[in-house]
C-alpha cells in the first residue's frame, strides 16, 4: 500500500497538505530560491512522508545518492560546504559520499570507477581541476556535475556555483581605505584558483577607487594555509614602509597574519588592520574578531544538491553560472590608523 500511495500522491494533495500553491510545491521540487525556508521546510517533510517520486524521475538503478568531491578536506572551509550539502540532501532523501582526491590523477581515476560501481545520481565537485579527459569520461557516465567555486572558467555544458570574489574583494578594501588607510597589503592565494584572482582585482579595484597607487611589493602570494598567512605578515612587516592594513584572500591566512604581527610585538587592530575572506566560525571566535567577507557556503552546497537533482530529475537549469552574493562583516580587526603610525615608522 505505501508504495501505491507513492505512485498516486500529486504536487496538488501536498500542496493541500501545506496550505500553498501548486506552483510553491514545484518551486520547492525545482530546487528555486524564491521560496521561504519555513514553508521549503514543511513542503519537503511532506514530499518525504508520502514518499512522492516525480513521474519519469531518477534513472532505473540509481542509487539515490550524490557525490562530493573536495581535492583536499583540510580546511575549516570545506566542512562548511559539506554541512549545506548534507543539509539539503538529508531534506531531498538522498545519501552523500565525500572524497577527497588530493590532486592525484590516481586519485580521481578511483574515484571515477567508484561512481560508476555505485551508480550515484550525481555528482558536486569543488575547486575541481580534474582534466579534461576525466571530465569527458564522467559525462559518459551519464552522471550530471555540478562545480562549486569552479578553479577556472569551466565548460559551458557544466553548471557552477560561485560567489561575488569581485566585489567581496573590492568591499573590503573600500572598508580600509574609508578609515584612512593608505598602505594596504594584500595575501594572495593561489594564483591558478579563479576565486584568488578575482579577489585580487577587487582589491586592486579598491585602491584605483581611492587614488591609490597599486604596489606589486605589498602583495605577497599565499596557499590559503595558516602559515603562508604568518609568513607573508613577516615578510610585510619587515618593509621600510610596512602597510598599516592587511587584507588576506582568506580567513585561514588573515589568522595566520594575525600569529605575524603577535611575534612582532604588535596588536591587532592598534598597529595593523586585518580582513580576511569567508567569515568562518574561527572568524567570530579569534581575539579580536575578524572583520571579513562573508561568502554563503553552506547556502552553496545547498543550491549544488538542488540544482544536480533538478538535472537528474531532467529540468531544465536556467543559468549555468551562478553567483552568489557576499558581504562585508565588520568586527573588532579594523580601526582607523593610529595618527602616531602612517606607514613611515613602526616600533
Amino acid at each position: 500500500m505505501p508504495d501505491e500511495q507513492a505512485r498516486t500522491v500529486t504536487i496538488a494533495a501536498i500542496a493541500a497538505a501545506a496550505g500553498v500553491s501548486v506552483p510553491t510545491v514545484s518551486r520547492v521540487l525545482n530546487g528555486r530560491s524564491d521560496v521561504a525556508p519555513h514553508t521549503r521546510q514543511r513542503v519537503e517533510q511532506l514530499l518525504r512522508d508520502h514518499g512522492y517520486q516525480r513521474r519519469g524521475g531518477r534513472p532505473p538503478g540509481r542509487a539515490r545518492l550524490v557525490d562530493l568531491v573536495f581535492n583536499d578536506l583540510d580546511s575549516p572551509w570545506a566542512v562548511e560546504i559539506i554541512r549545506g550539502v548534507e543539509e539539503a540532501a538529508h531534506a531531498a532523501g538522498v545519501g552523500t559520499v565525500v572524497t577527497a582526491i588530493h590532486r592525484r590523477a590516481s586519485d580521481a581515476r578511483e574515484w571515477l570507477d567508484n561512481l560508476g560501481a555505485r551508480a550515484s545520481d550525481g555528482a558536486i565537485l569543488v575547486t575541481s581541476d580534474l582534466d579534461p579527459d576525466l571530465h569527458s569520461e564522467l559525462r559518459s557516465l551519464h552522471v550530471p556535475a555540478v562545480v562549486v567555486d569552479p578553479a577556472g572558467v569551466p565548460g559551458l555544458d557544466v553548471p557552477t556555483i560561485g560567489v561575488t570574489n569581485w566585489a567581496g574583494g573590492l568591499s573590503a578594501t573600500e572598508h580600509l581605505t574609508g578609515l584612512g588607510h593608505r598602505r594596504i597589503a594584500f595575501v594572495a592565494g593561489l594564483p591558478t584558483l579563479w576565486s584568488s584572482r578575482a579577489r585580487l582585482d577587487g582589491y586592486r579595484a579598491g585602491l584605483e577607487t581611492a587614488g591609490l597607487p597599486y604596489d606589486p611589493e605589498l602583495v605577497v602570494e599565499g596557499d590559503f594555509g595558516y602559515a603562508s598567512g604568518a609568513g607573508a605578515a613577516d615578510r610585510l612587516l619587515t618593509l621600510a614602509h610596512p602597510p598599516t592594513a592587511v587584507f588576506a584572500a582568506n580567513d585561514q591566512m588573515a589568522l595566520g597574519v594575525y600569529e605575524g604581527i603577535r611575534r612582532r610585538g604588535m596588536r591587532v587592530p592598534e598597529d595593523v588592520s586585518v580582513v580576511g575572506f569567508d567569515d568562518l566560525p574561527e572568524a567570530r571566535w579569534s581575539s579580536p574578531p575578524l572583520t571579513t567577507v562573508h561568502q554563503p557556503l553552506v547556502e552553496m552546497g545547498m543550491l549544488a544538491v538542488r540544482t544536480v537533482l533538478r538535472m537528474v530529475d531532467g529540468d531544465s537549469i536556467e543559468s549555468p553560472r551562478v553567483e552568489l552574493a557576499t558581504r562585508l562583516v565588520v568586527r573588532d580587526s579594523t580601526a582607523r590608523p593610529d595618527a602616531r603610525s602612517d606607514g613611515r615608522t613602526r616600533p
